[in-house]
C-alpha cells in the first residue's frame, strides 16, 4: 500500500515537472512584441516660412467727431433776454457779427451815461486851469470836449505833457476816465454775437426769460471743420506723422470722408499707456457727436513680418522650428490689430509653428502636418 502511495507520488510529481518545463519551453521562443512606448513621437503641427517684406503700418480706431470751433454761451451780467438777429432755437444758423442775444441793457446804460455826463463836467471845470497854465495844449482838449457825445463810445483822452498829467491825475480825470472804460467794457457783455459763421446747436433759454450771471444760455459751433480724437498705443507713434492721411467711416457705411492729422499729443495716459491724436476733417457729412471709425495710413514698416496675434506669449516670443525641434524666438512687436501682429526679428527662411498648441515647449518633437 505504502509502495503503491510513492509510486503515484512519483509519477504526479513527473508530471507537474514535465508541463513546468513544457510551459518554460513555450515562454521562451514566443517571439518578442515590439516597444510600443517609443519616446521619439513627433507632433504634427501647422508651420509657416518666414518671408520679410515692407509693411504699410494701417490703424484702425474709432472717436467721435467734434466741431473745431465749439462756442459756449454764458451770462455775464443779469438782465431779461430781449433781443435775437433770429429765433434762438437749437439748429438756427448765423453769420459772424449777427447778434446771437441782446440782454435788456437800460438801466446799465443808464448809469453809464450819468458817470460820462460826470466825466464831462469834471473836463468843462478843468479848462480854465489848462487855458492858463498849459496854453499850448488847450486846443487838442478844447476840440476833445467840443467832440464829446454821452451817447457815443468814450475816445481816447488827448496825450498829455508830463506835466499837465500829473494836473489832471490830480482832479481825478484819468480815474473817471478808466472807471467808464470799464463801464463800457461790461455793457459790451449785454450783446452776445456770433464769433464766426455757425449754427446754434443748443439753446436753453426763450425771449424774456430772466438771464442771470454765470447762467449756460446754449452752445454755438462753426460747421466747417471738425476734429476726431483717437488713443493710440504709445508704441504706434514713432511711425505716424502730422499731416498723414486718414479714412473716416461711419458705423452704417454711408459715406466715406477724407482727414489728417492735425495734432498729437505728447503726454500719455498713464492708465492707457495711451496717447492722444486728433483727426481733421472738413467734409459736409460729418456731424457734430457722429462716432466715426478712423483707418490712418502711417509710415511702412521695413522688414517686418504679420502673425496672428495668438502665437506670441507674454515675453513677446514664438516657437520657431530647427531640425524638427521648438525653441524659443523672442520679437519686437511693433503693433497689434485685432488679430494680428506686425512684429520684426525673425529671419528670412526660418520656420514658424502656426498652430496655437498649448501643450508645446522648448525642445518638443514636431513634424509638419501633411
Amino acid at each position: 500500500m505504502i509502495t503503491m502511495r510513492k509510486v503515484l507520488l512519483v509519477i504526479l510529481g513527473i508530471i507537474i515537472l514535465g508541463g513546468a518545463s513544457y510551459i518554460a519551453f513555450l515562454l521562451i521562443n514566443a517571439p518578442k512584441e515590439a516597444n510600443k512606448a517609443n519616446k521619439n513621437i513627433y507632433k504634427p503641427i501647422a508651420i509657416d516660412t518666414i518671408t520679410n517684406s515692407d509693411i504699410p503700418i494701417v490703424v484702425k480706431t474709432n472717436g467721435v467727431a467734434e466741431a473745431l470751433k465749439k462756442f459756449e454761451l454764458f451770462s455775464e451780467v443779469q438782465g431779461v433776454f430781449q433781443y435775437s438777429s433770429k429765433d434762438f432755437r437749437a439748429g438756427q444758423t448765423y453769420d459772424k457779427g449777427q447778434i446771437l442775444l441782446k440782454i435788456n441793457n437800460e438801466e446799465f446804460m443808464a448809469n453809464v451815461i450819468s458817470a460820462k455826463s460826470d466825466f464831462f463836467n469834471l473836463l468843462v471845470a478843468l479848462m480854465p486851469d489848462i487855458k492858463i497854465d498849459y496854453p499850448q495844449e488847450f486846443e487838442q482838449w478844447q476840440t476833445y470836449i467840443n467832440e464829446f457825445d454821452v451817447q457815443e463810445p468814450l475816445q481816447e483822452l488827448p496825450e498829455p505833457s508830463k506835466q499837465l498829467k500829473y494836473f489832471i491825475t490830480g482832479r481825478g480825470i484819468l480815474s473817471s476816465y478808466y472807471n467808464i472804460k470799464n463801464l463800457e467794457t461790461r455793457l459790451n457783455k449785454f450783446t452776445i454775437r456770433a464769433p464766426f459763421d455757425g449754427v446754434l446747436t443748443e439753446a436753453t433759454i426763450n425771449l424774456g426769460t430772466l438771464v442771470r450771471p454765470g447762467q449756460r444760455l446754449g452752445e454755438f459751433i462753426s460747421p466747417s471743420v471738425y476734429e476726431i480724437q483717437i488713443a493710440l498705443q504709445k508704441s504706434m507713434i514713432p511711425y505716424l506723422s502730422v499731416g498723414d492721411s486718414v479714412q473716416l467711416k461711419s458705423l452704417d457705411a454711408n459715406f466715406l470722408a477724407l482727414g489728417k492729422i492735425s495734432r498729437i499729443n505728447k503726454q500719455i495716459d498713464a492708465q492707457t499707456q495711451t496717447i492722444q491724436v486728433f483727426v481733421q476733417t472738413k467734409d459736409q457729412n460729418v456731424k457734430e457727436g457722429l462716432y466715426l471709425q478712423a483707418e490712418i495710413e502711417g509710415q511702412t514698416i521695413q522688414n517686418a513680418y504679420s502673425i496672428n496675434r495668438s502665437l506670441l506669449n507674454n515675453a513677446n516670443q514664438v516657437f520657431v522650428v530647427k531640425d524638427s525641434i521648438l525653441d524659443y524666438r523672442t520679437v519686437t512687436p511693433i503693433y497689434f490689430t485685432e488679430d494680428k501682429a506686425l512684429v520684426k526679428g525673425l529671419n528670412d527662411g526660418e520656420t514658424i509653428m502656426t498652430s496655437n498648441l498649448s501643450s508645446a515647449y522648448p525642445g518638443m518633437l514636431v513634424r509638419p502636418k501633411n
